[in-house]
Parts: structure tokens; sequence; C-alpha cells
């Protein structure tokens, strides 16, 4: 059968880069599952601590821009973490709109596990630390470039 050469040429789904990156998302979260269940902890739970163990007590709307979530993830995510005794909730006395979100010992004693936890990601993806920089401007400009786009 003769194709219609009006018809746009087919990209192969493993030559597309938004695929590609969508694979890797879901291989690097496979990766962290085995390290944070132990922890009791999802993958987006340890980044709410990794952002909390970096820059200290956050308001709800910092996580959720940082994070480049939203609130009604965000939210329940904190609740749920809250009641594992990880983080504690409380409403800005000044703007009681705004809660901020502390982490408490227990929250802050699993930092520890932070740097082991990274080094098993690099070891396991291969990131030198040429690599790994190479990685963050590709991925950093994607974010960037869709950021612009919406």
């Amino acid at each position: 059968m003769i194709k219609d050469s009006s018809e746009p040429p087919v990209v192969a789904l493993d030559d597309m880069v938004c695929f590609n990156l969508h694979a890797a998302f879901r291989a690097v979260t496979a990766v962290y599952r085995p390290l944070l269940e132990p922890l009791g902890l999802s993958y987006p739970q340890y980044l709410v601590l990794a952002m909390l163990w970096e820059h200290g007590d956050l308001p709800v709307g910092e996580l959720v821009t940082r994070l480049r979530s939203d609130y009604g993830t965000i939210t329940p995510l904190v609740k749920r973490m809250e009641t594992q005794g990880l983080v504690t909730r409380a409403r800005n006395p000044q703007d009681e709109r705004s809660v901020t979100v502390a982490l408490t010992p227990e929250g802050d004693a699993l930092r520890v596990h932070g740097p082991r936890i990274y080094e098993v990601i690099t070891d396991t993806f291969g990131f030198t630390p040429e690599k790994a920089d190479a990685a963050l401007e590709v991925l950093q400009s994607i974010v960037a470039n869709a950021s612009k786009a919406s």
C-alpha cells in the first residue's frame, strides 16, 4: 500500500523527548521507592521533608511554589505527614489564611538518611558531577521554558 505523502511522518515513541522524560521520572521514583518505604515515606513526602530540611519552616504556599505543585496536592500530603508525626501545621497569627509547616523532631531526625539516599540515586544512574550538572541544566531549562509557555 502506498502511503499518502501528505500524511505527517510518525515520530517513534522512543524518539520522543517528552516520553523519555516521563519514563525517566517513573524510573527515578521506582529507585526511590525501596529507599523510602522503610522510612514510611512516599517520594512526594520526601520532597517536602527535603525542602524543610533545606529552608526550615515554610508556608504551604511556599511549598506549593518551590515544589512546583498545587494546593490540592500539597495540603492533603502535609496533613498526612502531620498525622505521621513528621510535621506540624500552624496558622499564621498575622494572616489566618496562611499555614506554616514545620518539622517535628521525628521529621528532622530523618534528615540523616538524605545523603545516603542521594548517594544511591547518583550511583544508580551513573551521575558524575559533570553528568549531574548537564542533566540539571537540561531539566531546569525544560521547567523554565514550560513556565514561560503557560
